[in-house]
């Protein structure tokens, strides 16, 4: 299945990425992460130290793929593009996108349309899952990234903020058509933060899962790597639910 995690700036979708992704690996799924957030920190997260080779700084291989004259193709050639940038840690294959590499230096439209384009190519079987880590925000709806996935997953917490940013990214994700667009709650505290959630979720949207606050993963966050063995039983949970929604909706 091909899984991408969006949502408002700060709301733990890294986190949430790299843990899910260790559950995944742990049941033998062959993972592969897609960084697509121009400010890439998965590899970090994972505790990933090899070097990482951004596709968006391939400034060559873009060129070749979308065009530099003006124009960019809409279908570029990605046939041979996930062996020759990606790095594998613990069953975990990742694959950065990069984004602006420094003030005046464009936009990354290029490397957008070719993430696209990879995506459309990818084709999954029953133990391969796609996780993307999308750029925080709604942009990368705007550009039509994710037209190419099986469920959109939008985090979410208590906060107001991230619950309206929410709201934007359902009308987007059902202009692109995703099939599937599910809620996924986190740093959940209390009683309060839950009925919070459920309130202000927008209408229509499955909730999956609710991941609690856990200090562990406070602290990890401020470390920057997340410890080897940090796991919660939530993400197996959530694994569960995410495997009997693809297995329904692939009949």
């Amino acid at each position: 299945m091909k899984l991408a995690v969006a949502g408002k700036g700060g709301v733990g979708k890294t986190t949430v990425v790299a843990l899910l992704a260790r559950a995944a690996a742990a049941r033998q799924y062959r993972v592969l992460v897609v960084d697509a957030d121009s400010d890439p920190n998965v590899a970090i997260t994972l505790g990933i130290t090899d070097p990482i080779h951004p596709l968006a700084n391939e400034e060559e291989l873009v060129a070749e793929r979308t065009g530099t004259d003006g124009f960019i193709r809409l279908n570029p050639t990605v046939d041979d593009i996930p062996s020759r940038y990606i790095v594998e840690k613990d069953g975990i294959r990742l694959l950065v996108l990069g984004g602006i590499r420094g003030g005046g230096t464009g936009c990354a439209c290029p490397a957008n349309t070719l993430l696209r384009a990879l995506l459309a190519h990818l084709l999954v079987q029953q133990n391969d899952m796609v996780l993307l880590d999308m750029e925080a925000g709604i942009e990368h709806l705007g550009r039509g990234t994710v037209r190419n996935i099986d469920a959109l997953i939008l985090l979410i917490g208590p906060d107001r903020k991230a619950l309206e940013t929410a709201e934007r990214t359902l009308s987007l994700a059902q202009d692109l058509g995703i099939a599937q667009i599910l809620a996924l709650a986190n740093r959940v505290y209390d009683d309060v933060d839950s009925a919070a959630i459920r309130a202000g979720m927008p209408p229509g949207i499955p909730l999956v899962g609710s991941i609690p606050y856990v200090d562990a993963l406070r602290t990890a966050a401020r470390d920057g790597a997340l410890p080897e063995n940090l796991t919660h039983p939530c993400f197996d949970e959530l694994l569960d639910t995410l495997e009997q929604r693809y297995a329904a909706t692939s009949r």
